[in-house]
This record gives structure tokens, sequence and C-alpha cells, in this order.
């Protein structure tokens, strides 16, 4: 069990993913494909609708990509670490980063150091509940590389441009109480609680409507960059608006028994569809 580099734990509809690769959980190309197997579980099982990852222990939750296995390569050859089949594999780096067709939502619950590509593992979540001694940092600048793993191309758009930059050109630490200042963190707390409070949320979210669940997730992929209004006519107007998950669930059985069940006074009953 301890030399699974992936644990994962069910948890009614929630699916728990544990990276288990001591002592800092650095991603190379298994690990990378062994998460991916675990979203993959998550994204394509019916009875899971919440996804939750974490690092084993309370030190480090991802000490980000595995730079001793590229160095004894002599260096990053981009070609094969985007080959899907010979680099990180499906799912982008660490099986997460450009799993684009994941619909249902994942919480980060951050134990420990995020660093480089763990952070952008975070970023990758929907959510995310840290420890209050864990910190953030993005260290790539001082190994001669970007951290385009999504870092460059999300941390922008989650804090102030200027805080983002800082992060990227500096590779300094971001602490809990900063992290939660900015909004890019929603709650930290002391790591004795973390698997809990993670848990607990991800069970809130979970008594949703499944289908809806993946239709918001969808929706505000869908409308990333847009102003409110085109956004709203995009989407509410369903004219050329790419959202099949959405317009799924506004005629399905769900959207009725929720609407049935709130007038009334019982608990609904989901079906998925």
């Amino acid at each position: 069990m301890s030399e699974e580099l992936v644990l994962t734990r069910a948890h009614g509809r929630v699916l728990e993913i544990i990276l288990n690769r001591p002592p800092a959980n650095a991603i190379n190309r298994a690990m990378s494909r062994a998460i991916y197997a675990a979203l993959r579980e998550l994204q394509d099982n019916p009875g899971y609708s919440v996804g939750v990852i974490r690092g084993q222990g309370e030190r480090i939750f991802c000490a980000g990509w595995d730079l001793k296995e590229t160095a004894g390569e002599g260096g990053i050859n981009l070609e094969l670490e985007n080959d899907p089949e010979q680099g990180h594999g499906p799912g982008g780096f660490a099986g997460i980063t450009e799993f684009h067709d994941l619909t249902k939502p994942v919480i980060a619950a951050v134990n420990g150091a995020a660093v480089g590509g763990g952070f952008e593992i975070v970023l990758a979540c929907d959510m995310v509940v840290m420890a209050d001694h864990a910190f953030f940092s993005l260290p790539e600048m001082q190994r001669g590389i970007l951290a385009d793993g999504g870092a460059v191309q999300k941390l922008p758009k989650i804090i102030p441009p200027n805080v983002a930059k800082d992060l990227l050109y500096s590779g300094r630490l971001m602490e809990a109480e900063e992290a939660l200042r900015w909004g890019l963190v929603s709650k930290a707390v002391p790591v004795a609680e973390l698997e809990s409070t993670a848990l607990e949320l991800a069970q809130e979210i979970a008594q949703g409507a499944p289908l809806a669940l993946e239709a918001l997730k969808e929706v505000l992929a869908y409308v990333d960059g847009m102003s409110a209004r085109e956004a709203m006519d995009r989407v509410k107007g369903g004219g050329d608006c790419d959202c099949p998950i959405y317009h799924r669930m506004v005629s399905s059985e769900d959207a009725v028994e929720g609407i049935s069940a709130f007038a009334e006074k019982r608990t609904p009953v989901w079906k998925g569809r």
C-alpha cells in the first residue's frame, strides 16, 4: 500500500486522492499518470460528485516537477514532455493541469509546502483550503524555466496581477495569511483539522444535483474572460453556447426533482439525469 504513488479513499460521493511519493511528492511521469488515473475514476464513476486532493503527511503537499528525472536525461525535452505517450501523459503535468474535460469539482487540501508544479496542481483545482503553516512558491525563474503549467496562465486571473507577477518573478513564499487576504484560498486551518475541513466542504457540495455540479463547472470555464452581458447572452440565449451539460441539466429529471422536493419540503433524490 505504501508503495502506491497515489492513494484513494471513498467517502460516499467524495473521492479523496492522496499524493504518496515521499519525501516530497515530486511529480515524475509515473506519478502524473497515477494522479490522472485517480481523477479518471472520479470523472467516470457516477457514484462520485467531488474530489479532494491532498498530500500525505503534514509537511509537503507537493514539491513540483521531479527535476532529477529531467536532469538525468540531460535537460528539458519539450517534445518528449508534451508527448501523451512518453511525457507526463494524459491530463498534462500531474495528470490535472491539462485535464480540461474533467467536469467534476476538485478541492485542493494543501497540507504543507506547494512549490512550483505543486502550486500549479492547486491552481488546477476549483477550491482551496490549506493548513495554516503551509505556503506557496514558484521558484521556476531560479531554475531557468517558467511556471507555464498553469501559474503563468491562471494566477494573474485569480489574484491581483501585480501580486501574481511578484510571485512569478521573485519566487518568494506566499503564506496562508496572505493567500487568504487575496482570496486564493477559502480557509486556512490547523493541519490537524485540514482533512476533515476539506471533506466536510466536499460532502456539502456533493449534496447538490450531480448534473448541476458538472454544468456549473462547464459554464464557469466557458464564460471565463467574457463580460457579464456576453456570458448571459451566450449561455441563457442558447445560441452558439457550447455547454452540452448545461443544456442537459435545464431539461433534466433532476431539475424537476429539485423544484418538487423544495415545494414538498423533502430531501431531493438525484438521478444524475
